[in-house]
Formats: structure tokens, sequence, C-alpha cells
């Protein structure tokens, strides 16, 4: 807070308690839902703290992807500034031709991603240089808007613009300094040799945090915005002082490193000495957060096949925004936690048993009104039937044990999911898809083992070579010993024994072709003469219609037979476990409604009804008839749905001046109607301007006093 006064005084400003009333509006809409319960409260600080730990972990994410591109990306920069330091022989070599470090920073189509990475990479590069300026093009539309930005930043002075004989400065300290390249080179001479002074006045055992003349770097975040000419003058006038100013420019692209020689001439580019940097692509990305968020069960929030297929949907042949996604998942993790009473037990699973034995009589019921657990007391025995729909203690109890059930199920779904997935990421034409996302979809959608894609990805992998089994027998190992409990150790076991059978295979298959060659020799030696050839040829074509299965084929089959039968114990679709619906969010029509926007049906619904938003009772009515209550653009919409292609400006004036004068009751104390007239006008013009601005109707060229209508239909 800063306050601005003339006289010196003492001014006191209490802490505002904004934030706790925000969470208390919050934990308020949790009460009002459509499923009220008691635990609204614990609800929503179950789901705070649950998207808390989602929210560190993905940042978390975003830095480990992103830390072998920044370090490249330091390493890149003391290269150039170590240059500039030492005056090397290259350094020279670069002044002569003017040439300005570029590094060409790719970081993919949706720019809106970026903001994450570039502020990580302004803070990994704050080690190096104090000296770093983030240009954006809506705030460089000319060179001198460019300049003053970047001295803005640079120098941590105020960018007001004070014009003077007619030329562009800035204000720092008491001082005005023009917006121009020269100044920044001065600038940057008197602070590196004020810089220098104090380093020499300093012990020879302290070490500064920045070296004498650390280097300025410019970021261009969104270079293809830039404007062509903007770019060119930047570039020419920063190599005219590139040997007074220790100059790096990094340029964020989103398509392609050729756009730099598509925007600037020869002329231009052959003034820079660019270095390419690749940023992970956006689809790993994206399957780094499905793993490490889905495909764990640090976190018990879950999505159902529709809800994540949507999110995919939307990043694959919309945005491409990871960020996107997570913003998706945030909503499906309020909206369920909002929608769901019984998501109080979505938490880890020692807390979720304790809050079950404070569960209430009402949650009780709602227990009992789950599909999946009606469909779980079907299954028992009468007496056992009777206890789980009378007795609330027996519910508490059997409740806990299938939280259990359903937290051990997770467990053992992710791992022999990932050991499927070691089998079919690599088989031709990837029946069941190349990214674990496709087949964890799958999993969920149907019993996986039932479909046409899942028969032919074991045809396909009945016939692998035994160095590809081997190794995908070898990461499946791993796997399943890298699993919490003992549930796989009966399995790695029988895994460990079929590689020692290959093993020992490899050794029989060595001494057996040994013994096949000798014998070779001998038999040839004999059968050299037309009838044993021909007796020869016979007993092959035999051979070929009554083949018999080797032994490496028939550990083959052994293998993957295995591995069905691990699929079919423990890759059962998530909805048919009891007690899914509190961990898994299954509503995918109300995801797209928030997330596939709808624009024209969300107009129409507003200009046709608009008691929908409004929640007037003077607007509630008939959806056919005009009410003067309505705001003036929906009587106006409403009108001009009666009228063909042309309206007639005129009448529909008079149409809307008798739906608005239609009810009012005549007053001696009201205006004239000459002065009616001109606000009924002036209400009908600006409501008409509205709907134009909407994009509903248009000026038309065949008649003046007309317009056309540009929709068709009611919706």
């Amino acid at each position: 807070m800063s306050t601005c006064s003339v006289s010196k005084g003492c001014f006191v400003f209490k802490p505002s308690p904004k934030k706790r009333r925000v969470s208390q509006k919050a934990a308020v809409h949790f009460r009002e839902g459509k499923n009220d319960s008691e635990d609204s409260e614990l609800r929503f600080d179950t789901c705070q703290s649950l998207w808390n730990q989602i929210k560190l972990e993905t940042e978390q994410i975003q830095e480990d992807l992103n830390k072998q591109l920044l370090d490249n990306l330091v390493s890149f920069l003391r290269r150039s500034h170590s240059e500039f330091q030492g005056k090397t022989t290259d350094w020279t070599c670069r002044m002569k031709s003017r040439e300005i470090p570029t590094a060409a920073l790719v970081l993919g189509v949706n720019v809106t991603d970026h903001d994450l990475t570039f502020r990580n990479l302004s803070e990994a590069l704050q080690n190096i240089t104090p000296y770093i300026a983030l240009l954006e093009a809506k705030d460089c539309p000319g060179i001198k808007n460019l300049m003053q930005k970047l001295m803005g930043q640079v120098m941590n002075c105020s960018t007001d613009v004070v014009s003077l004989e007619d030329e562009d400065y800035v204000q720092v300290s008491q001082n005005r300094i023009r917006c121009s390249m020269k100044s920044v080179v001065d600038w940057y001479e008197s602070v590196t040799k004020k810089t220098g002074s104090e380093t020499l006045s300093k012990k020879r055992t302290s070490s500064s945090k920045h070296q004498q003349s650390p280097p300025v770097v410019v970021i261009f975040k969104d270079m293809e915005s830039f404007t062509t000419k903007v770019l060119q003058d930047f570039i020419g006038i920063s190599s005219q002082h590139i040997r007074e100013l220790p100059l790096v420019l990094i340029f964020g692209i989103a398509t392609s490193p050729m756009i730099i020689h598509s925007l600037l001439p020869h002329s231009v580019s052959s003034l820079l000495c660019i270095e390419l940097f690749q940023s992970l692509s956006c689809k790993e990305h994206l399957s780094t957060i499905i793993d490490k968020l889905l495909l764990t069960s640090r976190f018990p929030f879950k999505l159902g096949e529709k809800v994540l297929q949507v999110l995919i949907n939307i990043f694959l042949y919309h945005d491409f925004s990871v960020w996107n996604f997570i913003k998706g998942f945030q909503l499906c993790i309020v909206e369920h936690f909002y929608s769901q009473p019984l998501s109080v037990l979505c938490c880890q699973l020692a807390d979720a048993k304790k809050r079950v034995n404070s569960l209430s009589h009402d949650q009780c019921e709602n227990i009992r009104k789950l599909p999946s657990f009606r469909r779980y007391v079907e299954r028992q025995e009468a007496e056992k039937q009777i206890a789980l729909l009378t007795a609330d203690s027996f519910v508490k109890e059997t409740t806990q044990k299938l939280l259990e059930d359903l937290h051990v199920y997770h467990e053992n779904y992710v791992s022999v999911l990932r050991c499927l997935h070691v089998f079919t990421c690599s088989l031709p034409k990837y029946p069941l898809g190349k990214q674990i996302r496709e087949l964890h979809c799958a999993c969920l959608e149907n019993r996986v083992w039932e479909t046409e894609d899942y028969e032919s990805s074991l045809q396909l992998a009945r016939m692998l070579n035994k160095s590809d089994l081997e190794t995908m027998l070898q990461q499946c190992v791993e796997i399943l010993v890298s699993s919490s409990g003992n549930e796989f150790d009966k399995a790695v076991e029988k895994l460990k024994e079929f590689l020692t059978q290959f093993q020992k295979l490899e050794v029989a298959e060595a001494f057996q072709e040994q013994d096949v060659s000798v014998s070779s020799q001998k038999e040839l030696q004999k059968k050299t003469d037309l009838y044993h050839l021909q007796k020869t040829l016979l007993e092959l074509k035999d051979s070929r219609r009554s083949k018999k299965l080797t032994k490496f084929e028939m550990l083959r089959y052994e293998v993957v037979d295995y591995i069905d039968s691990l699929v079919r114990n423990y890759l059962v679709p998530a909805d048919h476990k009891t007690l899914h619906e509190i961990v898994y969010f299954n509503t995918a029509s109300v995801l797209r409604g928030h997330l596939n926007a709808a624009p024209r049906i969300a107009l129409h619904t507003a200009l046709n009804n608009p008691y929908s938003y409004l929640k007037n009772q003077a607007l509630k009515g008939d959806g056919g008839s005009i009410s003067n209550k309505a705001p003036d653009i929906c009587i106006v919409y409403k009108l001009h749905l009666e009228c063909g292609r042309l309206i007639n400006l005129v009448d529909w004036l008079e149409a809307f001046s008798t739906v608005v004068t239609a009810v009012d009751e005549p007053n001696a104390d009201t205006a004239s109607s000459d002065q009616v007239d001109d606000i009924i006008h002036a209400r009908f013009i600006r409501a008409v301007s509205e709907l134009e601005l909407l994009g509903f109707i248009k000026p038309s060229k065949q008649k003046t006093d007309h317009v056309a209508r540009l929709t068709w239909g009611g919706c």
C-alpha cells in the first residue's frame, strides 16, 4: 500500500479479512448445492486440500520437464557472457561481423502455456544477470515503444513517456533519459564501472552474485506476433552497439524456427548468431501429467472414461494446452465435491476410515442409494441384505472394507496396466494405442479383453521374438517389484521363471545347432540321388501340414497367456467396483457444458428467455409472449424473429413502441408524448445497435430503411 499526501502523517492499515471471506463464501456455495449435506464444510476443505496438493505436483512436473531446457539456456548465456568478458578470439570475430547471440526457443503452438516457462526462465537467469527484459508484441507496436519497455525493465525505472522537443524520454529518478540504444549503452557502462569499483574494494574472499559485466537479455515472448519492421529496426540498431553492450536475444517461437527467416530478410538475419532450443512436446507433457496425477494411488480422486476423453479431445482437437487440461481437471474436482455428498470420503484411506465412523444416518442412506452399492447388496445373502439396509453400524463397517478394497484395486490396476502397456506399445499399428492414456481409456470403458483390438494385440504378441520378450518381461518385473504390497510376489516369481527358461532355451538351442549341422552334413552325403531328394521333399510338405510348436513358441504362448490372466484379474473397469462413485467423477455432460462453448445457444436462451439468467419473477411467463418488463434487447430480438430476411426499421420501431407502452397506465405527471417518443426511439436504437454488435443483423444495401437478418430459425 502507498499513500500520497503533501503533509506528513501516520496512517493505519487494518489487515483485510478478504481471503477468509472468500473461503466462507465458497463453503456456503457447497451448502447451497442441490445435494445438501451437513459435511459441506469438510467437503470444501477436502477439495481445497486435494487441489493444493495436485497444483504443487503439476508445478513440480513442469519444473522437472523444463529443467534440461533451462539448463541449456543458462549454459548458452554463460558462454556468450564469458566470451564478452575475456574478449576472446571468437568474440572478436563475432564482433567484426556484428552478430548478436540469439537463442531460438521453440515452445509449441499454445502461447498461453508459455507464461510459466518464461517465468521459470527469468528466475533461472537471475543467477547470471539482473538485466532481463520480457517483451510482448501487444506492448511494442513501434520501435519507440519497444525501447521504452526495454529501458523500463532493464533499468527498473518509470516507463512514463515524457514528450520533450518531439522526442521520447523515460524518467529515471529525477532525470529524463532519451529512449535510445545509446542511452542504454551509456547507462550500462556507468553501472558496470560502479559495480567493478565496488567489487575491487571488497575483500578477496567475498564473491559477488553477478560478474563485472553481466549480459543484457531481451526475451521476445511471442516473436511471430511482432511487426517485421520493429524486429528489423531493433536488430539493426543493436548490432551497431554490440561491441559496447553484451546483448543476448531470446526468441519465443510457437511454430517453427524457419519463421525467423520468413520474418527477417537475409541482411537482418545474418546479424544473428542463432542457436536452437527445443522444449518438450505438449503431448509428452500431457502424458506425464496423466501418469503422475491419474495413474497413481497418491491422489484418491479419479476421472471416469467419458470425462477423461472429453478433456483429451479438447486438448488434441482444440488448443494443445496442458494448462487448460489442468484447469479442466480442477473443474472436475470442484464439481465432484460440490455435487456428491459422499465425496467427503474421497481422501486418503486412513482418513476415510475415520470419517466413515462419524457418518450420520442421512449419509448412510446416501451410501445405500449408490447404484454400485445396490448391486453389491443384491449379491449378498438374505440376512446380510437386511443388515445392510437397516443397520447403520453394519453399513459403516462394510463401507470401510469396500473402501480398502477399492484402494487395493487402484494400486493393482496401475501396475498391471503398465505391464500391459509394455507389451502393446510397440506392436504394429498399435491396436490398443501407443500412449498409456489410450490404453487406460480402453480399460475404463469396458472389459478390455472382450474387444477385438485386444485379441489382435494378443495375436501379434504371440509373434514377438525372443529378445523383445525378454526385455518386456524384465520391464514387467521391475514394475511389479516397485508396486506396494505383496500382491504380485507370485507374479514376479513366475516372470523370473520365464526369464530363466528363455536363458536355458538359448543354451540348449546353441548345442542343438551344432548337432544339427553335423548330422545334416552326413545326411547330405547319403541323400544325393534323385530318389532320396524326392522323398525328402515329400517329408518337408508333410511336416508343414502337421507343424509342431517348438519349445520357444510354446514358452512364448505361456508368457502371453499369463499376461492375459493378469489382465482379466486386475483390469476390471472401475464402474464394476463397489463405491466407485465416491472417488470417480463420471458426469461428462456437465463438463461439456462448462468447457465446450455453445455461444449461439447461450445467446438465444438469454435473449428469448431472460428469466433463465436474471431470475426475475416479473419475467417468468409463457415463452411465446413478449413482456414489456424484459430488457429492450430481448424485446427487439423476439420481434426480429417474426420477420423475414429484410426487416423494415419503421415497422420494427412501431412494434417495439407498442410492446413497451402496452401496459403503461396513463398518468398526469408523465412527460409529453414527444418526449416519450424520443426516449423510446433512443432505447430502440441502442437495442438494435447491440443486436448488430452480436451479429444478428447488418445494414442492407438493397434498401436504406431496412436491415438484413443474418440468422434464420429460433436457435
